[in-house]
């Protein structure tokens, strides 16, 4: 009770004091971030990569991983990943893809499987995508994410002057490049599920930087002679209850699903989890801190005056 009478009441921290620790942490996650995605890539889902993935149970307690790939390695697929999952090593994920790579042979290595395996495991999810339709899934779903980013971008290009919009791109391209390279780290499935989940992650970072600097813009007109680093400051604790407020409330059902959700909602919840905390710390150590870089009482020169800043 007391860490929550905490949270909802004014609080006077001084955010900027730390605001180089925090500079530090973002360059090292990015740093991280990029060479993971370098080096090691990501774990396409079959979404992407084409292929079968079938989720079974055992009937007869813990799953033998071991004797189960000796025994579907009579089907010699071109690839065969064996993965156990959930309490008790009772469930087992296979990812498989046969040698021709087409719909037809991914349907006879499903049925091949399932022959193989039925008698002592119950079938909970089958998945089958062509190596044609990922390709063009992936495609679309790069696609989808990089148009969705650009008019973000222009929104907020638009929403705010120029000074406030360099702190607001700033802070998403920084949320979605730790998201997406931790995605990377862990090793997580990147499919078409996790794309949704990154999309609503850059809404979620976006809303809270839009009602940051709204805070930061009333206060300007409001403390006209208050220092600005102490305005940011104030700001941010204005709202801070809410932030917190509306971050732990998101975790709360991104966790459950991460915990409860089963392996099919794993990435999804991840990110969303994960975006979260990202999202909510780069509003306070990244997208206020830089603005603290510009003199945000200087008026623009006419020229450089953004025609929607107002809207």
């Amino acid at each position: 009770m007391k860490i929550f009478s905490w949270i909802i009441k004014d609080t006077t921290i001084d955010f900027l004091k730390l605001r180089y620790i925090g500079y530090a942490l973002s360059v090292l996650l990015i740093a991280a971030s990029v060479a993971s995605m370098t080096l090691r890539g990501f774990n396409w889902g079959i979404d992407f990569s084409g292929g079968v993935l079938i989720e079974v149970k055992s009937k007869n307690g813990p799953v033998d991983v071991d004797q189960i790939r000796k025994d579907l390695s009579v089907l010699k697929l071109d690839e065969l990943n064996l993965q156990s999952v959930g309490q008790g090593n009772e469930q087992l994920m296979i990812r498989a893809q046969a040698d021709n790579a087409n719909e037809e042979s991914q349907r006879i290595a499903v049925n091949k499987i399932k022959e193989i395996l039925s008698n002592d495991f119950t079938f909970e999810r089958v998945e089958s995508v062509g190596p044609q339709v990922g390709d063009e899934l992936k495609k679309s779903g790069i696609w989808a994410s990089i148009l969705a980013c650009v008019a973000i971008s222009l929104y907020i290009w638009f929403r705010f002057e120029w000074r406030f919009a360099i702190g607001a791109l700033l802070g998403l391209f920084h949320d979605i490049i730790i998201t997406v390279g931790l995605l990377s780290i862990m090793h997580f499935d990147f499919s078409l599920t996790t794309i949704a989940a990154i999309l609503t992650l850059v809404g979620y970072s976006v809303n809270d930087t839009v009602v940051t600097y709204d805070r930061i813009r009333e206060n300007l007109q409001k403390y006209k002679k208050m220092p600005q680093y102490d305005l940011l400051n104030k700001s941010v604790n204005d709202i801070f209850s809410r932030t917190i407020l509306t971050s732990l409330t998101t975790l709360l059902a991104s966790v459950a699903l991460l915990v409860f959700g089963g392996e099919a909602l794993r990435s999804f919840a991840f990110v969303i989890t994960v975006g979260v905390v990202i999202g909510t710390y780069s509003s306070i150590f990244v997208s206020v801190p830089i603005l603290n870089f510009f003199d945000l009482r200087k008026q623009p020169k006419e020229e450089e005056v953004n025609p929607f800043g107002n809207m």
